[in-house]
């Protein structure tokens, strides 16, 4: 058995965890969500071309305002974060990808056969690692526009908003999987 092929951890301790997770956030911090920090990022490397997109403000409730609207939403809370992006959200996503990083360093690394696509991708759309890429880049895309325009994303929305009873996590979690497992049944018919 290669690292790769380790017993995976079993969905009630993975759930305990995760839940566990999820209350100390909240209970130490605030509710966990990322989606917001993709528009926070894009702000940045706007900013960084053009410094009138934020600038300090003593009308604002933040301290910072901008002409664009999105990030002066919340008394110019989005241009706070802008201007000083060391916050709790933006280490948390850049946290996540490390994490990811590390955990796939630990168990060995991804094997280059798996890395461009599983064999339920070439089982259903062949071998064309460009075709993968698009879809991935596409699908990714779409899941982010959809969280902005539900103002949230899965762990907002789902995993914070469902642990704190909000209609709104739970009215998001029936959406998400009654789109989405007609969806994996539909594009992965063939197993791999």
């Amino acid at each position: 058995m290669t690292s790769w092929q380790q017993v995976p951890l079993p969905w009630k301790a993975g759930g305990l965890l995760l839940g566990l997770v999820f209350f100390a956030a909240v209970l130490l911090v605030k509710p966990i969500g990322v989606s917001t920090q993709f528009v926070i990022f894009d702000g940045i490397l706007w900013d960084a071309v053009d410094a009138s997109v934020v600038v300090p403000s003593e009308e604002a409730k933040s301290g910072f305002t901008s002409p664009n609207a999105y990030l002066d939403k919340s008394g110019g809370k989005y241009a706070k974060s802008v201007a000083n992006p060391l916050n709790y959200g933006f280490v948390f996503v850049i946290a996540m990808m490390a994490g990811a990083l590390m955990s796939a360093l630990l168990r060995g690394g991804v094997p280059k056969s798996e890395r461009a696509m599983p064999q339920v991708w070439r089982a259903n759309f062949g071998d064309s690692v460009w075709r993968r890429y698009a879809a991935t880049f596409i699908a990714g895309f779409l899941v982010l526009f959809g969280a902005r325009l539900a103002g949230g994303c899965t762990s907002g929305h789902m995993m914070s908003g469902m642990m704190q009873t909000s209609l709104s996590g739970y009215m998001f979690a029936a959406g998400a999987f009654l789109a989405g497992i007609p969806l994996a049944v539909y594009l992965f018919s063939k197993e791999g």
